[in-house]
């Protein structure tokens, strides 16, 4: 019997020397049927020239003229990925590396139930190996918030059992590809956060199961240095505006008020913690930022990402 053919997806975007790692990491992988499709997301150097020389007939290499963003530029991927014949895409974050078996791992999972559509594993912290990043996400429906289960938490095995799960995040995500051509691709008004858990939601409405998968491991690099530097207040401004953008598009009436309430008394504190974490004292000015850039998109007005 065949295995299903998995297209893995990597967005690069300045970043070489982290979309390297990984893609020497996946090298090393040990399920059979697969390709890996990089999407250059309009960077400004000489990465799209790097990639091409170090890896060649490896990788399939696809270039954006600009920053697409996270969900536009796997987008890009997806649909290459479809018409090549995918049955699987598996988003994945350049700046992580991956277990040899995390790809057979998850794909044995999914494909004995035709009812998962989207699925992910166990994400640790590469700064910290035995630290748990991710282990799926759940959502208050009441409020619209999504939270990631585990985060930070020493692994004990207290998340090592497989389960439904509210959404996966797009650091490492399995998706069918029912679930692409039944419920569509990654919405690009979220342009990057937010544009996973959107996905998950949109899947389980129309019916698929979303799974979490602890076998299958990963490692990301979520908590140094140069990556707070390299993207500073765009996490906030990303993560506020994504919110606005979900709670808009799914919920109405009482669901959507008691949402807008629980972000005004929320967020002083959210930019706090921002603030104190990452030693950037414009949280206030990225948060305010984004509401402004919310309320134009909701008018009409096309912004720049």
């Amino acid at each position: 019997m065949t295995t299903p053919r998995v297209s893995i997806i990597l967005v690069n975007w300045n970043n070489f020397a982290d979309t390297a790692e990984c893609l020497e990491s996946l090298g090393n992988i040990t399920y059979p049927n697969y390709d890996i499709v990089v999407v250059d997301n309009g960077s400004e150097g000489d990465d799209a020239v790097l990639l091409r020389e170090r890896f060649g007939e490896s990788i399939r290499l696809m270039e954006n003229e600009c920053n697409l963003g996270f969900a536009g530029g796997c987008n890009t991927g997806i649909r290459y990925a479809l018409e090549q014949g995918a049955d699987y895409v598996v988003l994945l974050n350049n700046d992580t590396v991956v277990n040899p078996d995390f790809l057979d791992r998850i794909v044995e999972a999914v494909a004995a139930d035709s009812g998962t559509g989207i699925a992910g594993g166990k994400i640790y912290c590469y700064e910290a190996p035995e630290v748990i990043w991710s282990a799926g996400g759940v959502i208050d429906r009441r409020r619209g918030q999504a939270l990631m289960r585990g985060s930070g938490e020493l692994d004990r095995g207290q998340y090592d059992s497989r389960c439904d799960i509210d959404w996966i995040c797009a650091c490492f995500m399995l998706v069918s590809r029912g679930v692409l051509e039944t419920v569509g691709l990654l919405d690009e008004r979220f342009f990057f956060s937010w544009e996973d858990t959107d996905l998950c939601f949109r899947a389980a409405r129309g019916g698929y199961r979303v799974l979490y998968v602890p076998e299958s491991r990963i490692w990301h690099k979520a908590w140094g240095d140069p990556k707070k530097e390299r993207l500073k207040g765009y996490p906030l401004y990303y993560a506020t505006r994504g919110y606005l953008i979900f709670i808009d598009k799914h919920y109405t009436g009482l669901r959507l008020a008691v949402s807008w309430l629980y972000f005004a008394l929320m967020m002083p504190r959210i930019i706090w913690d921002y603030s104190r974490l990452t030693g950037q004292r414009k949280g206030p000015l990225y948060a305010l930022r984004a509401v402004v850039d919310f309320l134009r998109m909701k008018c009409g007005c096309r912004l720049p990402g």
